[in-house]
């Protein structure tokens, strides 16, 4: 079964057509059963109303509504969360990703990728400003992001169930879902698309919501914000050190400067590592495991914390062993 997600705010002028392609295309999968996850995250308008409506006639749809707008990440964690499928596609409700995609990327993950991405290449009807910051946004967090991130990807990709159950179960609640997922490690590949004007209603994402999860990503995939401020006292202290070298005396307070925010650095990496600690990541992810067959491996597997008989007496006695003596 593949499972598609789709999180959706006010986009009531939509959702008719988002529902008529999608189940077109998820029809025309061969061997494969599908179902729609939608989330209202908090509309105002009557999306719900019409999910309820096309509901009704459809059993593969499963609405989740939240109480108010908490995000377009939180909806597809929610999504993620509810999904029940061996492969998620997340897709957005106003139809700028392409649905008739969905087939290439069910595709490759037959081929055996556990993620495949929609990778852009050409954003048609977004204004030359949105182009532009969005190329920037892309390649600056790809150039400081601790994990490779996928350029010019949105959330639009298919994740494999494996995938999946780790992202539903990771603690965070500031989302940046695409990090996470690079930050899991998987191998990825990506499908080329080109992005397609609304055909219907307004865009939500405005220019407040854009830097909020610009700053988010890179809160979420890097640690390079945390040490600017030791960059910055190595920039001074260089600059001082190399103009005493030749005779030059550094401006006044140029020392003192330097120290101040070589400390602020060194407290920031304490902070930066304190906040890594508390979003609860596991130290690292097994992929896949391969158990030895020997008979003492059996025998050990087979009663934790019990050495086989043919060991009985070999070796340092046991802590517990000790006691029982006693």
């Amino acid at each position: 079964m593949i499972s598609v997600v789709v999180p959706c705010f006010n986009e009531q002028d939509v959702l008719p057509q988002t529902y008529e392609r999608l189940t077109a295309v998820m029809s025309r999968l061969p061997d494969c059963d599908h179902e729609l996850v939608l989330v209202d995250d908090g509309s105002t308008d009557r999306t719900w109303e019409v999910l309820r409506e096309l509901a009704a006639n459809d059993s593969r749809l499963h609405l989740v509504r939240f109480s108010r707008n908490f995000g377009h990440q939180c909806g597809l964690l929610a999504g993620l969360r509810e999904a029940v499928g061996d492969a998620v596609v997340m897709i957005d409700a106003d139809l700028q990703d392409p649905p008739e995609v969905v087939p290439e990327l069910v595709g490759r993950w037959r081929q055996g990728w556990p993620v495949v991405s929609a990778r852009r290449t050409c954003r048609e009807g977004e204004s030359w400003s949105k182009r532009g910051s969005a190329y920037a946004f892309y390649r600056l967090l790809d150039m400081l992001a601790d994990q490779p991130v996928a350029r010019d990807t949105g959330d639009f990709r298919l994740l494999d169930r494996s995938v999946v159950d780790l992202i539903a179960t990771l603690p965070e609640r500031r989302l940046f879902l695409r990090g996470q997922i690079s930050w899991a490690g998987f191998p990825e590949t990506t499908v080329e698309y080109v992005r397609r004007p609304r055909p219907a209603g307004t865009s939500k994402y405005g220019i407040r919501r854009q830097l909020a999860l610009a700053h988010q990503a890179l809160m979420s995939c890097s640690a390079f914000p945390a040490r600017l401020p030791v960059l910055a006292a190595a920039t001074e202290l260089g600059v001082a050190v190399a103009g005493s070298l030749v005779g030059h005396k550094a401006p006044r307070g140029t020392w003192a400067v330097g120290v101040q925010l070589l400390c602020l650095g060194v407290l920031a990496d304490y902070a930066f590592q304190e906040y890594d600690q508390m979003r609860g990541r596991p130290a690292y992810l097994v992929r896949q495991s391969v158990p030895g067959r020997s008979a003492a491996r059996t025998a050990r597997t087979a009663a934790p914390g019990e050495f086989p008989p043919s060991h009985a007496g070999s070796g340092p006695a046991r802590p517990d062993d000790q006691a029982a003596a006693s």
